[in-house]
């Protein structure tokens, strides 16, 4: 059955744009247990990520994933369900979590239950949203029948301006709901043709795991005690943005507080120090992760490195703390790093101690040279003139008895270097061979630190 238009006031609210921020707006979908925050989530993302079960309580941690709304790009986070009044200590920390989203985000999305009258923790939700200094879109899901989309207008009870009606599990509503969500996000920076080159001030972020050094290093960079030094983790909280400027090539460092697990990362200041961590990698061309090597590399500095190699940021990885361990020690470490790192083996690992120094000229002149790398141009001819050497010594295996030619090759871009190659079947270059590609590249023409995108494209018959 089809959802009855709702009355005018519902599609004449006019929100106000979010202020502008570096890197991709966050939009933090929020409301009490239960309402359907994690299968709109699905929905807008156009997948299962979230787990979705009709129980309260599911969803405790925030959940982050790239989502995109009619060609506009933006990270989508999931939360816990909003229960200010309870006195479950659970609740009362997914009740922090989500005011660390509405204190980050760039539009908050509001959810409510339409099938029910409102409750005390909408009503609240509402009250806190009030103060919020961006955009919020209020939502009653669960509307999949007439009766329920009527029965939804009781919501305006609670002093809201415009509803948007949907329905999560069916995608009724969805539409509309993104195209309000693109009209209120703030305006997509204009990327400078300069900014592709390398002329901008290069972003160098500092990110790792708690107590792994990163202030200490940020205060031997710049010769003075900039940052707070402390032994105990999480000392660090806000993103700081440094000048560095010495021995020319300038940069800006930015240090950040420390990542950790999910399920490590407590309520309130700590859970806003990972999402401002998360924003300072977004807004970086380069980012220094730093890893306490008493501890080791793990897991979580996995998870960190992949999401700059995913978002196509230059990596090096720090073994800090290397005055603390014997030669072999040291090289048990760098061994276990470049392990645990073999999916991004372009990243340099150095080994530093940022309590005597040792190793910080090597670390500048790392930052230099990745940061360079991954701004670096390659002409047309040259490297056509190589891709012919590799197609001469290599060429591309046939698929499917369909004989595979690489005509010409084009760098589109650069911060990170990307290549297109004209084929005359794209879709049937072999990954293997992808991969090929990209070694003989970097063995080349360098490309140290930054990752290496080829991208093949149809090739184009003259007429």
């Amino acid at each position: 059955m089809a959802v009855q238009n709702k009355p005018s006031e519902r599609a004449s609210g006019q929100q106000s744009a979010a202020p502008q921020r570096s890197g991709r707006p966050l939009v933090a979908i929020v409301g009490r247990p239960n309402v359907g925050k994690s299968a709109l989530f699905n929905r807008l993302l156009g997948s299962r990520l979230a787990i979705v079960e009709d129980r309260p309580g599911v969803t405790r941690d925030r959940l982050y994933a790239d989502a995109t709304a009619y060609g506009r790009d933006f990270i989508l986070i999931d939360t816990g369900g909003f229960d200010p009044e309870s006195d479950d200590p659970l609740k009362q920390s997914i009740a922090s979590q989500v005011q660390i989203a509405i204190s980050e985000a760039d539009v908050v999305i509001c959810v409510f239950d339409g099938a029910l009258e409102p409750m005390p923790a909408d009503r609240e939700a509402v009250k806190l949203l009030r103060s919020a200094s961006v955009p919020v879109l209020y939502v009653a899901n669960k509307i999949d029948n007439n009766a329920r989309a009527l029965h939804a207008n009781d919501l305006y009870r609670l002093g809201i301006d415009r509803l948007h009606d949907v329905s999560a599990l069916h995608g009724h509503g969805i539409g509309d709901l993104e195209q309000t969500l693109l009209e209120v996000l703030p305006k997509a920076e204009a990327k400078a043709e300069s900014e592709d080159e390398g002329a901008v001030l290069p972003r160098v972020a500092i990110v790792g795991r708690p107590n792994a050094g990163k202030s200490s290093i940020v205060n031997r960079l710049l010769g003075k005690e900039r940052q707070i030094v402390d032994d105990r983790p999480g000392t660090t909280v806000d993103s700081v943005d440094t000048l560095y400027d010495r021995e020319g090539d300038p940069f800006v460092l930015i240090d950040t507080a420390g990542i950790r697990r999910k399920r490590s990362v407590d309520a309130g200041l700590e859970g806003l120090a990972v999402m401002q961590a998360i924003r300072s990698v977004e807004r970086s061309h380069t980012v220094i992760l730093m890893i306490d090597a008493n501890e080791g590399a793990a897991e979580q500095d996995a998870k960190i490195a992949g999401l700059a190699m995913q978002r196509g940021r230059a990596l090096a990885i720090v073994l800090n703390k290397m005055d603390l361990l014997d030669a072999k020690a040291r090289d048990v470490a760098e061994k276990k790093a470049r392990e645990v790192f073999s999916f991004a083996a372009y990243a340099p690992v150095l080994r530093l101690s940022a309590k005597n120094g040792h190793g910080v000229p090597g670390l500048l002149k790392a930052i230099r040279t990745v940061t360079a790398n991954h701004h670096k141009r390659v002409k047309t001819g040259e490297i056509n003139r190589f891709f012919e050497e590799v197609l001469a010594h290599h060429p591309p295996p046939t698929s499917g008895g369909r004989s595979v030619r690489l005509y010409y090759v084009t760098q589109a871009r650069t911060a990170p270097p990307t290549f297109v190659i004209s084929s005359n079947h794209p879709d049937r270059v072999h990954f293997s061979y992808q991969r090929y590609v990209v070694n003989q590249i970097r063995e080349r023409f360098g490309f140290d630190g930054t990752p290496v995108r080829v991208h093949y494209r149809a090739h184009k018959k003259e007429a």
